[in-house]
C-alpha cells in the first residue's frame, strides 16, 4: 500500500484546535504560580515574571488552608469505588442482556439507554431525601448512587462490544468445566479489557470532577470532595482567593491527565471496537 500524503492544511487546523483546547489549562497553570495581587482582570493573561512569581506557595496554601489532602482522599475513595462498581455490575448486565436476548433483557437495555437522556435536575431533590433515608450520604455509600447514574453509558458501551464476542468461546469454556463466573472473569474480562479501560476513564472523569451530586448528598460539614473544597476558596462578600483556587484546580486535573495519557491507547481501541461491533 502506498503511503498517504499528509495534508498540511489539516495538520495546521488540528494543531490550532489543540492549542486552543490546551490554552485554558496552561492559563490556570501560569496563574497558579503568580502572587494574589497579580491575578487580576488585566494581568490574568500575562506570564509570571520576577515581580509576580510566587512559586509553589499557592499549592502549599491550597493543601493546608482547606484540608485539601482530606478532600483528595474522599475524591479518590468515591471515584475508585464508584468506577469499580459500575464496571463490575454493568459488564455483567451487558453480558446478560446479549446472551439472554429476551423481552425482559431488551426492556432493561432500553431503560438504561433512556436513563442517559433524563436530566439530573429532575430527580436531584427526591434523590437527596432518599439518600439521607437510606444512609447513602457518606463517601463510602455514595457509590451506589453513582452506579445508578453511570449505568446507562456503561451498559450501552459494554453491550456493543459483547455482541462481537463469539458465543462459541464461552460454550467451549463451559464444556471444559468452567462455571458461569469463571467464564466471566477468566474469558470475558480479558477480552473486554479495551472497553473496560475506555469506560473507566469516561466514568472516572465524570465522578472525579462532579460537584453537584456530592454537594446535594454528602454532609458538607464532614465531607468535601476536591470540587467542593475548591469552592470554599470563595470567601464572604465576594472575596476569592484566586491563587490557591488556581493551584487546587491544577491539583484536581493532574491525576486525570496522567491516567488519560497512560491509557489513551486503550481508550481509542475500546471506543472504536465498541462502535464497530455494536453495529
Amino acid at each position: 500500500m502506498e503511503n498517504k500524503k499528509k495534508n498540511p492544511l489539516a495538520t495546521i487546523i488540528l494543531s490550532v484546535i489543540s492549542i486552543l483546547w490546551m490554552y485554558p489549562i496552561v492559563l490556570i497553570l501560569f496563574n497558579s504560580l503568580k502572587k494574589e495581587s497579580a491575578i487580576t482582570t488585566s494581568g490574568v493573561f500575562s506570564l509570571p515574571t520576577g515581580e509576580t512569581w510566587n512559586g509553589f506557595k499557592n499549592f502549599v496554601a491550597s493543601v493546608t488552608q482547606m484540608d485539601f489532602l482530606k478532600s483528595f482522599w474522599y475524591s479518590l475513595v468515591i471515584s475508585v469505588m464508584s468506577v469499580v462498581l459500575i464496571l463490575l455490575c454493568c459488564s455483567m448486565c451487558a453480558w446478560y442482556i446479549v446472551r439472554v436476548n429476551g423481552k425482559l433483557s431488551k426492556a432493561f437495555y432500553y431503560l438504561c439507554v433512556f436513563s442517559m437522556v433524563v436530566p439530573f435536575q429532575m430527580v436531584m431533590f427526591t434523590l437527596a431525601k432518599t439518600a439521607d433515608t437510606l444512609k447513602l450520604n457518606n463517601p463510602y455509600n455514595i457509590c451506589i448512587i453513582y452506579l445508578g447514574f453511570g449505568a446507562g453509558l456503561a451498559v450501552f458501551m459494554f453491550t456493543g462490544f459483547v455482541k462481537g464476542i463469539p458465543l462459541e468461546i464461552e460454550e467451549a469454556a463451559l464444556i471444559d468445566g468452567c462455571s458461569p463466573l469463571q467464564v466471566y472473569f477468566q474469558i470475558l474480562i480479558p477480552i473486554l479489557k479495551p472497553t473496560i479501560i475506555s469506560t473507566a476513564i469516561l466514568e472516572l472523569m465524570w465522578v472525579w470532577n462532579d460537584y453537584l451530586l456530592p454537594t446535594l448528598v454528602l454532609d458538607i460539614k464532614k465531607y468535601r470532595t476536591i470540587p467542593m473544597a475548591v469552592q470554599y476558596f470563595r470567601g464572604s462578600f465576594g472575596h476569592v482567593q484566586m491563587g490557591p483556587m488556581m493551584a487546587s484546580i491544577m491539583i484536581d486535573i493532574i491525576p486525570i491527565i496522567i491516567v488519560y495519557l497512560v491509557c489513551q491507547k486503550h481508550i481509542i481501541e475500546g471506543v472504536v471496537a465498541g462502535a464497530v461491533k455494536g453495529c
